[in-house]
């Protein structure tokens, strides 16, 4: 099974996609820990990508992203399926996803989409500071706004997509976190 949580920064979308991989057993993958990860740890151009996009608040761009994922999807430990946050962000990254998965013969099974208004995810993300490799700030509002702008930009596109296949199911992300969850594993049936 292959379940995408949707939604902008502070939706929760980790921490959803966290509880139901632990309770179902599956990987949790972030896409944000994918970038950290290779600003972290890669010395070459993917890693100083990433790093400058850390810095100035921005995404990867989608030619990168791909890169990350690609490595990522063929990793053994995903062939009984995962649970995923912060990608796809856009109609391109989807269209990736899809054809990687349809090579394995599997293909994205629900779309949780968390949603929230603007204000509480700037609240909730102002809670949390990261910290880039580099010792500055991942989140400031300037930024944060930044990755809002972006992210709604692109998500109605996405939203369409999934709801389209039939496969988007709304929740509202501004409950508490048990709620949340207790909805989610209601639309699966658990």
């Amino acid at each position: 099974m292959i379940i995408i949580f949707y939604g902008p920064e502070g939706s929760g979308k980790s921490t959803q996609a966290q509880l139901l991989a632990d309770r179902l057993s599956l990987p949790h993958l972030v896409s944000g820990d994918l970038v950290r990860k290779y600003a972290a740890e890669d010395k070459g151009e993917i890693g100083n990508l990433c790093r400058q996009a850390l810095k100035s608040g921005q995404y990867v761009a989608d030619a990168q992203m791909f890169i990350l994922w690609e490595k990522r999807l063929q990793e053994s430990d995903l062939n009984h399926g995962f649970v995923v946050d912060g990608f796809p962000r856009n109609l391109s990254q989807a269209a990736f996803l899809d054809e990687k998965l349809s090579l394995c013969h599997q293909q994205v099974d629900y779309v949780f989409y968390l949603k929230v208004s603007q204000a509480e995810s700037i609240k909730r993300l102002l809670k949390r500071a990261r910290v880039n490799p580099d010792g500055t700030l991942n989140d400031s509002e300037e930024k944060i706004a930044n990755r809002l702008a972006a992210y709604q930009a692109k998500e109605a596109g996405v939203l369409q997509l999934y709801q389209g296949r039939g496969i988007l199911i709304t929740i509202n992300g501004e409950q508490s976190i048990d709620k949340i969850h207790a909805d989610v594993c209601q639309k699966l049936n658990l």
